[in-house]
Order: structure tokens, then C-alpha cells, then sequence
């Protein structure tokens, strides 16, 4: 434990030492964490811990820090800790239901905002919406788009609701399995973040990972198969020339474009995240 009668400084000096040597995070990377679970532990902003930094902190302080800081040095993601990400510019609400929203998830945002014309009614599609990052964010983006939002798990459902309702979000948000509940109904673009991680994949085992959604992760041997299964429902809730807009593994762009061109999709393109990986697919129906 961090000890009693330190100070807010000498609090998250120690604190960045153990997160960074349990973590393996560099040190500001480090201190941005034990910034984050003190402001959380406190109720306080981050200004406020700087401008009381010399403070000693009070026996409740700490302990309420403690046990924060225990959580985060057995492993469990800063998101659930807190109960939050940041994603494209907005907090969102997370817990261990839902997948904690990713950097990388913004592009396949980005390059559906590319899709949907501003003064233009376009109806989208948000599949295995869990924290509704994807689909909120399409929503207050373009304000004349028609954004549903599918989730198969119940308490995802729920959450990425009250995200909606706190971000101030019009979306219509329906509980199945992909194309299950929505029988007759058609969208000019349908995106999706699936399940892509193959099951014995030892990453699964490691780091954040550990605590989030298996149902989330993993899909089958290869990690194909729920795109597999989006891929052939697509075909028939797209408007031609609708757009399906993908993102899967770093290793799986060939292989998803092949899933693609054999489910009736014409010149599947690939997309690369900020690391320089593949990361999102996207093709349009085949005339």
C-alpha cells in the first residue's frame, strides 16, 4: 500500500513507480494512470491535484486510493476501474459487459462519416453496438442520418442506452444477433467492430483482454467466424449501392476481402489505423 501521511505528490509518485514496474508502461504513461484512478478515488478534477499537490492527504484519501490502485496493479483495464473512455471526443460509460472503445475504432467511425452526407436522410446500421460508441457517435455527428444499433447481450443493451440518453443521442437500439430482428429492413451503410480474435489466441489471456468479453473477442478457430456470418447476412439489408465497412484483425485483411468478394461485394478496399495496421475493410454490393 502507499502508506498514510504523504502527500497528493508523493502519493502519485509512488503510485507511478508500482503501476509502471507491474504494467510495463512507460513512465507518463504511468503517471497519466495514477492521475486518473486519484481523480477518480477523490471526486476531483486533474487541475485539482495539481494546484493541491503539496497537500497531505487524508487517511480516507489514501485508502480510497489504495484500493483503486490495487485494482489497477492486478490487471483489471482503467475503463472499468473508473467506468469510462474517452472515445472521438466524448465519455462514454464501460463496464466489463462491453468492450472498452478503442483508438484504433475511430477510423472505421471516420471513414463512415465519409459515407453519410450531412444535409442528407442516410440510414446506418451499427452492428454489436456494445458501449454505442460506434453508433452515438454516427448519430451527433450527422444529424439527419437514421442510425439503429444491434446488440445481442443484454446488459451491453442497456448501457449503450443510457449512453445514448447522457450524450443526447437519437438512436433506435434493437436486442439480437446480427440480421436476427430486423427481417425486411434495409440500410445504405451497415458498419461493425465483431468478434475477430481466433479462441486460442494466448492474447486473450494477457492484459486488458483478461477482463473484457470473451463473446466480444473471440470467434471460432480462425477468428472468422462472426465475420463470416455478417458477411453473408449483409447481402440482404443493404441498399445498392450500400457499403459494409469492417474492422478485424491486424493479419485478417486478405482474408476478410475474400469473405467479401464470395459473399456478392465488389472491390473490397482496406483502410490502416495510426499504427499502420489494417485495420478497417469496406466494400459495396456488387452490381
Amino acid at each position: 500500500m502507499t502508506g498514510h501521511a504523504a502527500t497528493v505528490a508523493g502519493l502519485l509518485d509512488v503510485a507511478t513507480d508500482r503501476v509502471g514496474r507491474a504494467l510495463g508502461l512507460d513512465k507518463r504513461e504511468a503517471r497519466l494512470e495514477a492521475r486518473v484512478l486519484a481523480a477518480h478515488a477523490w471526486q476531483v478534477t486533474p487541475a485539482w491535484l495539481i494546484a493541491h499537490d503539496t497537500d497531505v492527504a487524508t487517511a480516507p484519501q489514501t485508502a480510497a486510493f489504495d484500493a483503486l490502485l490495487a485494482r489497477r496493479l492486478g490487471g483489471e483495464p482503467i475503463a472499468y476501474i473508473v467506468g469510462a473512455r474517452e472515445f472521438y471526443g466524448r465519455r462514454f460509460e464501460v463496464s466489463p459487459a462491453v468492450l472498452i472503445p478503442r483508438p484504433e475504432t475511430e477510423l472505421l467511425v471516420e471513414l463512415a462519416l465519409a459515407r453519410i452526407p450531412p444535409d442528407e436522410t442516410t440510414t446506418v446500421l451499427d452492428l454489436g453496438t456494445g458501449s454505442g460508441c460506434i453508433a452515438i457517435t454516427l448519430a451527433l455527428e450527422r444529424s439527419r442520418a437514421r442510425v439503429t444499433a444491434v446488440e445481442r447481450s443484454p446488459a451491453a443493451l442497456a448501457l449503450a442506452r443510457r449512453n445514448a440518453q447522457t450524450l443526447g443521442a437519437s438512436v433506435e437500439f434493437s436486442a439480437g444477433d446480427w440480421f436476427s430482428d430486423l427481417t425486411g429492413r434495409s440500410y445504405d451503410l451497415i458498419v461493425a467492430n465483431p468478434p475477430y480474435i481466433a479462441d486460442a489466441d494466448p492474447h486473450l489471456a494477457r492484459g486488458d483482454l483478461r477482463h473484457e468479453p470473451v463473446a466480444a473477442l473471440a470467434s471460432g478457430a480462425d477468428g472468422l467466424d462472426e465475420l463470416r456470418r455478417l458477411i453473408d447476412g449483409a447481402r440482404d439489408h443493404l441498399r445498392r449501392p450500400g457499403m459494409l465497412l469492417l474492422e478485424h484483425g491486424y493479419d485478417q485483411a486478405d482474408a476478410v476481402h475474400a469473405l467479401l468478394r464470395s459473399g456478392g461485394f465488389a472491390r473490397p478496399r482496406c483502410w490502416h489505423d495510426l499504427a499502420g495496421n489494417p485495420r478497417v475493410s469496406g466494400a459495396e454490393l456488387s452490381k
